[in-house]
């Protein structure tokens, strides 16, 4: 008989780091009496981070959905925007905030991401850009995506929450499309406690944006277009520059625990387990997911979700329900049940597991045999 854990596992925990490293810079933004408006700190954390991630201009953000919003604004994106039903919330939101309509595609069955092959039949006359996911940090079909998009004159908008650190080819996953998003709230690998950056490929772009995010302001008397408070302040900064140091060594802890749970699942009728990527990409390892087949496994995910918190392990059913299954989306035509076949099975059977680097390989094994118990 198997014991619950004594101590509640979540999906994930957020990497901190020490109080004395948390302290000495808040002494430094004491020193400098500056605590936001493109400081030393954001403006070091803007500089380092585009070396880590080998892009070449990138723009802080308070967090994530902010900048997702002003990446859309500074494309003047209009009209329809292709994207995924599989994915967060805010994907959609920013579209809808943008009065833009949200134009779902299916995903693809094995990466979960949009179907490359299926963004075509979706483009109307209204359409103006594509907006993917890298689900799960795996990177979509990029190349496939670029074709559609110069094909028909369409602007591509990442939405990369997912892919800190992620590469192709040795490419920084940012610099696929036009704009890229990337989240740093807690839950991420990379965090800022809240935070997030668009990536974009010219000084004119970054300009651009950075008005956005500050009112639209240029200087003292200049207000040259309506922009947003997205400003990423001096204390987050500071912790993200601290966290910098720390994500290499989480990336690895990780990913051992991924073999892990191939290790033990890797056999297990019913069970799918992630995706495999190319030997070209590097992942980042911020999440595991399986997909429960209840007809081979002989419970169904709901099942195992409900069943997981008697053993005191909390999983995450990503992404469930579809955003396309959301009040505010349901009456699209594009969120109708046979637009969306693979999708809609998907997020039946999806299920993300424990994920954080203070887990031990011992953890991660006992998880596992909890998950094969449930198999009937």
């Amino acid at each position: 008989m198997i014991e619950p854990f004594d101590k509640i596992i979540f999906v994930t925990r957020p990497v901190f780091p020490t109080i004395e490293e948390v302290t000495d810079k808040l002494r430094d933004i004491w020193a400098a009496q500056w605590l936001t408006n493109n400081g030393p700190q954001h403006t070091m954390l803007e500089k380092e981070l585009k070396a880590f991630l080998k892009v070449p201009y990138l723009s802080l953000f308070n967090n994530g959905t902010i900048a997702l919003i002003v990446a859309c604004q500074s494309l003047r994106l209009s009209g329809q925007v292709i994207t995924t039903p599989f994915t967060f919330a805010a994907t959609p939101h920013v579209l809808s905030w943008n009065n833009i309509a949200p134009i779902f595609c299916d995903i693809d069955e094995e990466t979960m991401n949009i179907d490359a092959d299926k963004i075509e039949s979706m483009i109307t006359p209204k359409t103006t850009a594509i907006l993917p996911v890298h689900v799960f940090g795996i990177p979509c079909d990029v190349e496939k995506i670029q074709e559609v998009a110069d094909r028909y004159g369409l602007r591509v908008v990442y939405d990369a929450a997912h892919t800190f650190g992620v590469e192709i080819g040795g490419r920084g996953i940012g610099t696929f499309g036009d704009i890229s998003m990337l989240s740093f709230h807690a839950t991420k690998l990379y965090h800022t406690v809240e935070g997030g950056a668009l990536v974009m490929h010219d000084e004119h772009t970054k300009q651009r944006i950075d008005l956005l995010k500050n009112f639209g302001i240029k200087n003292e008397e200049e207000v040259v277009m309506p922009g947003i408070n997205g400003k990423l302040d001096e204390m987050r900064a500071a912790i993200g520059r601290i966290m910098l140091n720390y994500v290499e060594g989480e990336r690895l802890k990780r990913k051992r625990l991924h073999a892990v749970y191939n290790e033990e699942l890797a056999e297990v009728e019913g069970i799918k387990l992630m995706p495999k990527v190319a030997d070209n990409v590097k992942l980042n390892y911020q999440y595991y997911v399986v997909r429960i087949d209840e007809k081979i496994f002989g419970r169904s995910r709901d099942y195992v979700y409900g069943a997981f918190k008697n053993f005191n392990v909390y999983t995450r059913k990503y992404f469930h329900p579809l955003c396309s299954e959301f009040t505010c989306y349901r009456q699209l035509s594009s969120s109708s049940s046979a637009n969306l076949p693979v999708a809609n099975v998907v997020a039946q059977q999806v299920l993300s597991l424990p994920m954080y680097g203070e887990l031990t390989e011992d953890d991660v094994r006992k998880i596992c045999a909890i998950l094969k118990s449930f198999r009937s």
